[in-house]
């Protein structure tokens, strides 16, 4: 068994600062260059697989892949391959939760006592909104939540998965909040209270959420729920594969912050769907919400996204990037787009430890790539 892992905001230290785009450069994407770099990292890292692509607002332009789908064995990885997104989840979770502000049931600022009517909630929280909690800065905190004890349970539940994300909110929010209200505190517990708020909100549940509102409307057929199974890498820790038959993921009670898996070209659509292709899917207005930082002290935080401030991001100079890494400890995954200028950047890896190094360091190279072409 697994426990959860803290999700890397994908490089708010980390990734480069440097000189603006030439204009066209989106378009003469220097394919040669970002081959060679997938070949470094590999080979510097070592991990299983890794895997990368270069997105714009029309879709996935450049891609690669190297390595095999388990150690040991000779199956190479594909590109058609489904890679466990982890914590890149929680914006996808906030996404469908913006299509249901667009379409009217419900609201920004929602306070959570709003969405979990008939539950006890202590008076503490009252102040507290839906959004507060897509912005870790709602006070709630995992170590008392989600520890060892509730993980082995939560493997064992057989209870349906809106019924134990219920009871988990009601556990979460029956007592007040225990770290400071206001201040940037990340935590999975956030996100799963917020699928059962979306749970609550819907009558459905979240992962039935997921694929009306997002998998089926921007065409991601390869998405799903869960460590991939089938014709698909194994997830590895320091190189061991780990068959995802067995306990090769969260609980599935941890779907709304980190569970997602899908191929690296559905992965892109929903990096340019956050970029502004689909205005029929999110209202600009939703998206410009859903990536737009909470106010107060650092990080800059959105609604499952990291924000940067990077001179090669905006149109004719600076601008906002938005960033976030994932990982169950057995997979990794790291994205970075500036969505004025419509470019983006994705790897993905099947290993937690070594694709940890070869994700972040990839990525720096491909911007560093695409920012000086």
């Amino acid at each position: 068994m697994f426990a959860t892992r803290r999700a890397l905001l994908g490089g708010l230290a980390a990734l480069p600062v440097v000189g603006a785009w030439p204009a066209m450069a989106f378009v003469r994407q220097t394919d040669a260059a970002a081959e060679a770099a997938l070949d470094a990292v590999f080979a510097e890292a070592a991990p299983p697989a890794l895997a990368a692509g270069i997105v714009t607002r029309e879709g996935l332009g450049w891609t690669g892949v190297r390595g095999v789908r388990r150690a040991g064995a000779d199956d190479p990885a594909t590109l058609d391959d489904r890679w466990h997104l982890g914590s890149n989840t929680k914006a996808m979770t906030a996404a469908v939760f913006g299509r249901l502000v667009d379409q009217g049931r419900a609201r920004w600022a929602m306070p959570l006592a709003e969405a979990f009517t008939g539950m006890t909630i202590d008076p503490a929280w009252a102040a507290i909104t839906l959004d507060d909690l897509m912005h870790h800065r709602a006070g709630l905190l995992d170590g008392p939540l989600i520890n060892q004890s509730w993980l082995i349970a939560a493997h064992g539940d057989q209870r349906p998965l809106p019924e134990q994300r219920a009871a988990f909110a009601a556990r979460a929010l029956g007592a007040p909040p225990r770290g400071p209200v206001g201040q940037f505190a990340y935590g999975n517990g956030n996100y799963i209270v917020l699928g059962a708020a979306i749970e609550a909100l819907t009558g459905e549940a979240w992962e039935a959420v997921m694929q009306a509102g997002l998998f089926t409307p921007l065409g991601l057929a390869s998405a799903g729920f869960g460590a991939p199974r089938g014709d698909a890498p194994w997830g590895h820790q320091d190189g061991v594969g780990v068959d995802p038959a067995g306990l090769a993921d969260n609980p599935p009670a941890l779907g709304p912050a980190g569970t997602a898996h899908m191929n690296l070209a559905d992965y892109g659509r929903f990096v340019a769907a956050m970029m502004g292709s689909r205005p029929d899917w999110l209202s600009e207005g939703t998206r410009a919400q859903l990536l737009t930082p909470a106010a107060g002290s650092p990080p800059a935080y959105a609604a499952g996204w990291g924000v940067i401030r990077a001179p090669w991001a905006g149109v004719g100079g600076p601008g906002p990037a938005i960033t976030h890494s994932g990982s169950n400890t057995l997979w990794f995954a790291t994205v970075l787009a500036a969505p004025e200028r419509g470019i983006g950047f994705i790897t993905l890896s099947n290993d937690g430890t070594a694709g940890q190094r070869a994700c972040t360091t990839l990525i720096r190279r491909l911007a560093e790539v695409h920012a000086t072409a």
